[in-house]
């Protein structure tokens, strides 16, 4: 029996990288998986046969899969995409939003296309999948459902030259958490998952900072965040909801949210004095905050953990 016996499964982006080995992962924990991926070009442009290619490998596996081409850009790509796992599977339970591209520039060169379309394939790409699925999950009352959603460090930290992915990625952290309040009364959690990978869509930009890659190494490759997310899929995480996980370099960690770290009340109308004393002692609470969460968050063996 696996974990995931039963379930019907969308997975975007799964014809490559991380999401195939999503994919592959689901399949393997007895998921029924549609693997949804346009096939394009690493910036989104072009068309190519990769979802049936995965979804081929699963069934040669003797798992269930089938292949959809449509584009999470668009609303109608969205609903083509669950009304097709609807129709090969007749119910649906895991949403992963894994699509992706990118185009990056600095904002010195970024032009409007770049944007939209970044912001088209991620931000709005969550949402034209996400909705469809919310709305089968409240007409047909189904329980226990999942959504995952990709974030990145570059919006959830910031990183030079992907201010309209960063922008797309952290936008996407913010949909997560309005997402996961606005199912929790039909039990279905949503997460966000943070992954740090060797990719094509990666590996030239870890090249270019002169860093070799070694994608087929578990610690640097995709295969490292399937069974994350095959783990938030699965029972084991009915009550967790609305979190980010980092997984990168064989370690998985859990993030902090926005949250006020210290603060002060003023008695009038701030002055300019008031905040001469008050924004320094703010600046170096958050500094001395940082510190102590870079401390904590060193990834801990194992071993360290009941199995």
């Amino acid at each position: 029996m696996g974990i995931l016996d039963g379930k019907g499964a969308i997975v975007t982006g799964a014809g490559r990288g991380i999401g195939r080995e999503i994919a592959l992962d689901f399949a393997r924990h007895g998921a029924r998986v549609l693997v949804n991926d346009l096939g394009g070009a690493a910036d989104g442009t072009g068309a190519g046969g990769v979802a049936e290619e995965v979804a081929a490998e699963i069934r040669e596996a003797g798992g269930e899969a089938v292949a959809n081409p449509d584009s999470v850009a668009s609303v109608e790509g969205g609903r083509a995409i669950f009304q097709a796992a609807l129709d090969a599977f007749g119910a649906c339970d895991v949403l992963v939003n894994n699509a992706g591209i990118l185009r990056d520039k600095s904002l010195f060169n970024l032009e409007e296309d770049d944007w939209d379309a970044v912001m088209a394939v991620h931000l709005k790409g969550h949402y034209c999948c996400s909705r469809p699925f919310a709305r089968y999950i409240r007409e047909t009352d189904r329980r226990g459902c999942r959504i995952i959603n990709f974030s990145s460090v570059s919006g959830l930290l910031g990183n030079f030259g992907q201010s309209n992915y960063g922008a797309a990625k952290a936008g996407i952290a913010g949909f997560s958490r309005v997402l996961a309040l606005e199912l929790a009364k039909y039990a279905c959690t949503v997460n966000t998952i943070s992954p740090g990978a060797a990719t094509r869509l990666t590996i030239p930009l870890v090249e270019g900072r002169g860093e070799k890659v070694d994608a087929d190494s578990f610690e640097r490759g995709p295969a490292q965040i399937a069974p994350v997310v095959t783990w938030l899929a699965s029972p084991a995480a009915d009550d967790v909801t609305g979190q980010i996980f980092h997984i990168a370099r064989g370690s998985v960690g859990i993030m902090q949210q926005p949250a006020v770290i210290r603060s002060f009340r003023a008695e009038s109308l701030w002055t300019q004095d008031d905040l001469d004393a008050v924004m320094p002692a703010l600046v170096d609470a958050r500094r001395s905050h940082d510190e102590r969460i870079k401390q904590e968050a060193t990834p801990e063996p194992l071993s360290g953990t009941s199995r």
